[in-house]
């Protein structure tokens, strides 16, 4: 610059220069964010105010896979696997990185060994868990060898021995025997203390042999209800304990094992109390059965045990010798579970556990709010999207939450989701646990210290814990005594006088004694008096004991037997569900007296208990989400099975005696009924089954009758299916509107009224909307639909219905003060309580909600109908079904009127207009 330059001269071209730098600035950041905000992958995110996403990368799209883990190595660079293939290593440039200079650095990572250096096969991969730790990345893999990969499932150490910044020693710290597929080993967290290291693993990995036990080996399946396993062979083969959870050492030669009876947990995760947690699955086929389980937030205590048991089964939550989630999500598919104590979030959603859900897109952020020496939850939608198959995440090195979508091959992203400018404070979090708590979990853990091991102290210390009104610790003196030798407390539990320890130290000494104490254990239990006079929860422990005593040492007979039923029978009928679901099982089995006429008594007029296992989502909420599922959800919920009939039905199944002809006709037409009801996949296998049980026990004379009346013609498909004659034919197709319209507009061939009215019910148009007075009344009659809207109208409500919502068939969202949602159309408002119908298609079942529970009422942004109704169909039947509502279920409508060859060019007018 020429030094003759005035002052004045300078300083305006440096205001312009900084002009310059400014416009630049400006205007690269509001193309980045134009461009962020214009990625599809971002603009299907919902996410909470001040929030913000970025779509980081598609592994799918550069032909890496289909991601499912992640970790970050110690120079936060994060670490991923394919479900199916290579691990990777990416270098991720900084939130508020200008994306024109900054790109994302993916590797994969060969892992050359010295002793074999070719890169034809995959060294390392198929990872469900990754951690890195230690100076190593630990994976777990999840593979049967082939020609790709010749590692096994297991858990391996990866380790650089060389420094150059490349893994080149794989170590296998334990084989792990699985037979494939997704129930098998899956992640790795590192414990609160850095020291150690927690594994999970799905039902279908067996638990290896370990260096001690916190829940003690002596698991069964422990359950009267007669057993029928999947009727589509799902998991038949897998017995006690199910899913499993360990803790390790650094270099993986110890193994405890610290909890079990999980169906597929994925994940583990410490809150700020550093206490474990997972997020347990669902089996959807078992949708509207009594022994369902929801997806659900467990609280994973030292020798814990969690109830999952093969087929029907599964153990009530109720029962004492498992323990009650923390929350029960819903239906779902669970994948990751990562705490926010790290984040750079609000306070709020770092004392959260994040909860994946691939099938249904939804991040669930869990605040947990403690409760004795454990914890109850309250929920809410994080992060949500359609499609968002979710399948890891993680709080990164920068305080930003990490997610991966993929699995099963299908496209896969990577996200970044961060608060505000992601400035906020991340220091290390302290716990905030009341006084009370902190003295209950201390309490609950010195009584865990006795677990895995014997200790003189350990039976005088637990024993009067057996009576805490606390769950948590009642089970951890109960595991702390089964640890001891039985000699050393079985007198001690036979000649108890206090209930509740009583009950505590016979389920202890049913689960661990000798068979030869049956006779005493059902005099001890009988002792107990004022039974109806107790809690409900103590009497559920009363009856579940009886119930193992039988089960472990088998029928009772001559005094036993005659005390047994002497101290149940007359307590049967109960006034609830869960007591009358033991009681039956137990004296239908031991053929007490009248025991099937009760129990066929209370069968006619058994009602279901809405508040069993209560969940955060309802069905209901979960219809928009996901079209693949939403029309078995629909078909549930249009014919909701009657849980506690069934559970009854099943009881009753092996029973040979205390039949009269009168309860046998009600009984065999009770299933005729039954096969009309819609529940999961196994739904009709289930009743099936327990049908055939029952025909098992008939006469000769007698079988093709009872056979017969109970719906035998129905079936096909050795009895998994029921015979459907108006079902659509397919195969269907995920309609998008541009193709459907084309479809519909294109036609020129002649309609088939018949065809389209059973399809307007066949996708349960007809349970909501009514057509010429015939269907239902929950959404609006369509019989003018076809003179008001064009096909695309019609077709965009139908693929997209929450796009426009009518506010005179709106949905209202009231959020509750413990945090759940009740969502439906708002029936009636009066006495300081709302009736709501929650399920669409039974809208005369209100659900009352009381005002004063009530802290948010909302309409909601989702409509009642589901997407995906017409995706079963083909498009000759799409073309029938919207032929039938154009003409209003006027068959003699222009549109049935034979078609004939039009001119080509009066058409090609037409299409041009």
């Amino acid at each position: 610059m020429n030094s003759n330059l005035k002052a004045p001269t300078k300083l305006l071209f440096v205001l312009i220069g900084f002009m310059f730098l400014a416009i630049y600035a400006t205007t690269n950041k509001a193309v980045q964010n134009f461009r962020r905000n214009a990625d599809p992958e971002i603009q299907k995110l919902k996410l909470l105010p001040n929030f913000n996403g970025e779509h980081l990368y598609s592994p799918s799209e550069a032909g890496n896979g289909s991601w499912v883990a992640m970790t970050f190595d110690d120079k936060g660079r994060m670490i991923t696997s394919d479900q199916y293939g290579y691990l990777y290593r990416l270098t991720i440039p900084p939130i508020g990185s200008d994306t024109n200079t900054s790109k994302i650095k993916v590797e994969k990572l060969e892992i050359r060994m010295n002793e074999d250096t070719s890169s034809g096969r995959i060294k390392m991969g198929f990872a469900h868990g990754l951690l890195y730790a230690f100076n190593s990345l630990y994976v777990m893999v999840n593979h049967n060898p082939d020609s790709v990969m010749n590692k096994n499932s297991g858990l391996y150490r990866l380790q650089d021995t060389d420094n150059d910044d490349q893994f080149d020693k794989i170590t296998l710290l334990k084989n792990l025997v699985t037979p494939g597929g997704e129930h098998g080993p899956h992640s790795i967290v590192l414990s609160p203390d850095k020291k150690s290291i927690y594994v999970i693993a799905g039902n279908h990995t067996d638990a290896p042999a370990m260096s001690s036990y916190r829940l003690p080996k002596t698991w069964k399946e422990d359950n009267l209800f007669p057993l029928i396993k999947d009727p589509n062979g799902h998991a038949n083969d897998i017995l006690a304990p199910g899913g499993w959870i360990a803790n390790i050492d650094p270099e993986g030669t110890n193994w405890e094992l610290v909890s079990a009876g999980y169906r597929n947990p994925f994940d583990i995760a410490f809150n700020e109390d550093g206490e474990l947690f997972t997020y347990d699955a669902d089996m959807e086929w078992d949708f509207g059965m009594p022994w369902y389980r929801p997806t659900r937030i467990n609280h994973v205590t030292s020798g814990s045990e969690y109830g999952w048991r093969t087929g029907n089964s599964k153990w009530s939550p109720n029962y004492p010798d498992n323990l009650p989630a923390v929350l029960n999500i819903g239906q779902g598919s669970p994948t990751s579970l990562a705490s926010g104590k790290e984040a750079r979030f609000p306070e709020k959603y770092r004392r959260s556990l994040f909860a994946f859900d691939w099938s249904f897109g939804i991040i669930y952020a869990i605040q947990l709010k403690p409760e004795g020496s454990s914890y109850t939850a309250n929920a809410e939608v994080f992060v949500s999207g359609t499609p968002l198959p979710l399948t890891d995440g993680m709080i990164g090195p920068d305080g930003a939450l990490y997610f991966l979508t993929g699995g099963r091959k299908l496209e896969s992203d990577l996200y970044r989701v961060y608060y505000g400018k992601n400035d906020s404070p991340n220091e290390p979090l302290k716990s905030n646990l009341p006084a009370a708590q902190v003295q209950a979990q201390n309490t609950r853990k010195q009584l865990e210290k006795f677990h895995a091991h014997t200790d003189p102290d350990a039976v005088n210390t637990a024993w009067p814990y057996l009576a805490s009104s606390d769950r948590f610790i009642r089970y951890a003196a109960r595991i702390a005594i089964e640890n001891q030798p039985v000699t050393e407390w079985q007198e001690k539990a036979l000649s108890e006088k206090n209930p509740q320890i009583l009950t505590q130290a016979i389920i202890a000494l049913a689960r661990t004694g000798a068979a030869d104490n049956q006779s005493k254990m059902i005099a001890a239990l009988a002792s107990i008096q004022n039974f109806n006079q107790l809690p409900e929860a103590q009497k559920i422990d009363i009856l579940r004991a009886f119930e193992l005593i039988i089960l472990r040492t088998g029928k009772p007979e001559g005094t036993a037997y005659q005390k047994l039923i002497s101290y149940l029978n007359p307590l049967y009928p109960a006034k609830t569900n869960e007591l009358n679901r033991l009681l039956s099982k137990i004296l239908v089995f031991v053929d007490a007296p009248n025991a099937v006429a009760k129990t066929m008594a209370l069968m006619a007029v058994a009602k279901d208990d809405k508040a069993y296992q209560k969940t955060f989502t309802s069905s209901e909420e979960l219809l928009d989400r996901n079209p693949q599922y939403s029309i078995d959800i629909a078909g549930m919920l249009s014919k909701t099975p009657p849980a506690q009939q069934i559970y009854y039905a099943t009881v009753l199944g092996p029973a040979k005696n205390g039949w009269t002809p009168v309860l046998r006709e009600k009984y065999f037409k009770w299933f005729n009924t039954a096969f009309n009801y819609k529940g999961g996949n196994s739904y009709i296998g289930f009743i099936e089954k327990a049908r055939q049980m029952a025909l098992a026990n008939v006469s000769k004379d007698k079988f093709k009758y009872y056979n017969d009346i109970s719906g035998n013609s129905l079936l096909v498909a050795s009895g998994r299916r029921v015979s459907v004659a108006n079902n659509p034919k397919g195969p269907g197709r995920s309609w998008k509107l541009d193709e459907a319209v084309a479809v519909v507009t294109n036609d020129s061939t002649s309609r088939n009224f018949s065809q389209g009215k059973m399809l307007f019910s066949a996708v349960l148009c007809s349970s909501c909307h009514s057509m010429r007075g015939e269907g239902g009344a929950t959404g609006p009659d369509l019989s003018q639909i076809g003179t008001r809207f064009s096909n695309k109208d019609i077709l965009e409500s139908i693929i997209d219905p929450s796009k426009v919502i009518s506010d005179q068939y709106a949905a209202t969202v009231f959020t509750l003060k413990d945090g759940s949602t009740v969502s439906g159309r708002l029936k009636n408002e009066e006495g300081g309580k709302y009736y709501v119908a929650t399920n669409p298609f039974t809208p005369q079942m209100l659900e009352v909600v009381l005002k004063k529970d009530v802290v948010e009422k909302k309409p909601s942004d989702v409509s009642i109908m589901f997407p995906g109704t017409i995706n079963r169909l083909n498009k000759e039947e799409l073309k029938d079904l919207m032929a039938y509502m154009i003409s209003g279920a006027n068959k003699n409508h222009a549109i049935y009127k034979p078609k004939t060859a039009k001119n080509t060019n009066s058409t090609t007018k037409a299409g041009t207009r």
